[in-house]
């Protein structure tokens, strides 16, 4: 078989549990605040002051803690799944 053919008949993800999808979302979120505040930056400043400096840096840092929780949790749901429909690992 081609190897083209054997990669696309392999399950590449596992199903997303209502975990992973809350998971997801509240990343997704981190990302568009992080994305906004940055964006609004200037506007926040004049409204609030330099403390603005301090609040995109606290969700700079939750995004980041966010990310890697996110990304190893999603990759061991996924090589469970892999491993369980292949029949690999013991």
């Amino acid at each position: 078989m081609p190897l083209w053919l054997d990669l696309l008949r392999t399950p590449m993800a596992a199903p997303e549990t209502p975990e992973l999808r809350r998971d997801r979302r509240t990343w997704q979120l981190l990302c568009g605040a992080t994305a906004l505040m940055l964006l609004a930056f200037d506007a926040l400043h004049r409204a609030i002051g330099n403390s603005v400096a301090a609040v995109v840096a606290a969700l700079l840092i939750v995004t980041v803690f966010k990310t890697v929780a996110y990304v190893a949790r999603k990759k061991a749901a996924d090589d469970a799944y892999l491993d369980a429909v292949t029949g690999e690992g013991a």
